[in-house]
């Protein structure tokens, strides 16, 4: 590539991006990606109220409903708007992945890399009064920020969160629309029962989640142990159960029938696709590139890591429930290529076309029936997204 010498973007990466198929030009075209928002449901008869606050026309993006646009150097953190949670900042991309999983009111929804809460918002937008959201993420700080906007949105009350390995992670959708019950142990004493959700935790509780978040920075915690829950909705189905309810976990038996109607796996990765994350590193300095994006080593076992996501998050799905597979990479390896590896190891996986994209701004992936979003294409941040159903066996 002989304008290699002309481009900002060092040779390691622009030999990266050639072998990857990518168009380095990519990461020129976000200086004119415009930025997007998503409008709380209820909100749209104050649309003019907010473009004046702001000062900007919001352009509705047509192909995905609830979103708009505004150019890039318009800033809305400090607006009235976003304090008081009518608005929220998610790229048009990232609602497109939501959007396919074709959430409706009364599915229990699985987010397994839940964090930074963005999506898992979008989610229980669309699920509205019914249904469960259940989001996970591996980074307890990551996971309290979702908890963050979930509350400052209003958004929480059929969620809960649990930071846990989603790799391993186990546990049973809550049916909320059941009563549930306490019982006794065998010893006749009532086990304890978890009460309305307040910030205000008791010193007591407070004392075991310190101990615990101090035993894992320790590594002393054991892959069999409870998953540690930071935040429960009055309607999420865990007001009055018991832990051990609250923590059973399925076989795979049960799954078929009690798993997750459907489950969003955006797995982590290298965050290529994401040109304002790779700009970021024009101020880290490009060695930390090198490390966090180009080094084999770290890439191979991001690909280990987000073949075990799928497995689990799959595992999980009921019969003829739809999953969801997203990364803001633009590799063929984190993504054509975990597609590929998972549909020769399940029989029982099907990938699905995603009619709905028939209209929108995006291409087709190196295999059939997978999308490709990205700032020269979409006018969006990069993201590849694959839809499976699991068959009935």
């Amino acid at each position: 590539m002989e304008e290699h010498s002309k481009s900002p973007l060092p040779e390691a990466f622009l030999s990266f991006l050639e072998e990857n198929g990518i168009d380095p030009s990519i990461y020129t075209a976000s200086d004119s990606t415009p930025r997007y928002l998503r409008l709380k449901p209820g909100s749209e008869g104050e649309l003019e109220e907010i473009e004046a606050e702001i000062k900007c026309k919001l352009e509705k993006v047509n192909w995905l409903p609830g979103f708009y646009s505004l150019p890039p150097d318009v800033l809305i953190a400090n607006s009235k708007s976003y304090l008081d949670g009518k608005i929220y900042g998610i790229d048009a991309a990232s609602g497109a992945a939501v959007s396919v999983l074709k959430i409706l009111p009364g599915d229990d929804v699985l987010d397994l890399c839940a964090a930074p809460g963005a999506k898992l918002c979008m989610m229980l937008d669309l699920l509205g009064d019914s249904g469960s959201v259940t989001g996970v993420d591996v980074a307890s700080h990551r996971l309290a920020a979702c908890r963050t906007m979930l509350q400052k949105y209003s958004l929480g009350d059929r969620c809960r969160l649990f930071v846990a390995d989603g790799t391993s992670f186990s546990l049973a959708p809550l049916r909320v629309d059941s009563l549930s019950r306490s019982f006794e142990s065998a010893f006749g004493k009532k086990d304890e029962i978890f009460r309305e959700w307040t910030s205000r935790r008791p010193w007591k509780e407070r004392k075991r989640a310190a101990k615990a978040r101090e035993a894992k920075s320790l590594q002393l915690v054991s892959s069999s142990e409870n998953p540690e829950l930071i935040f429960y909705g009055r309607h999420s189905g865990v007001v009055g159960l018991s832990k051990n309810e609250l923590y059973k976990t399925m076989s795979d038996l049960e799954v078929s029938c009690s798993g997750y109607d459907k489950v969003l796996v955006d797995a982590e990765c290298t965050h290529d696709g994401s040109v304002k994350h790779i700009q970021k590193f024009e101020h880290w300095g490009w060695k930390t590139l090198q490390r966090r994006v180009l080094d084999a080593e770290r890439t191979d076992s991001l690909t280990v890591l987000q073949l075990k996501l799928l497995r689990n998050g799959f595992r999980l799905l009921k019969a003829g429930g739809l999953l969801v597979y997203s990364t803001c990479s633009l590799t063929v390896a984190q993504n054509e290529d975990i597609v590929e590896q998972f549909l020769k190891e399940n029989a029982s996986a099907e990938l699905q076309e995603i009619d709905e994209a028939k209209e929108w701004p995006c291409k087709s992936g190196r295999i059939p029936k997978t999308l490709r979003f990205d700032p020269l294409t979409s006018q969006t941040s990069g993201l590849f997204v694959a839809r499976f159903t699991k068959l009935a066996t």
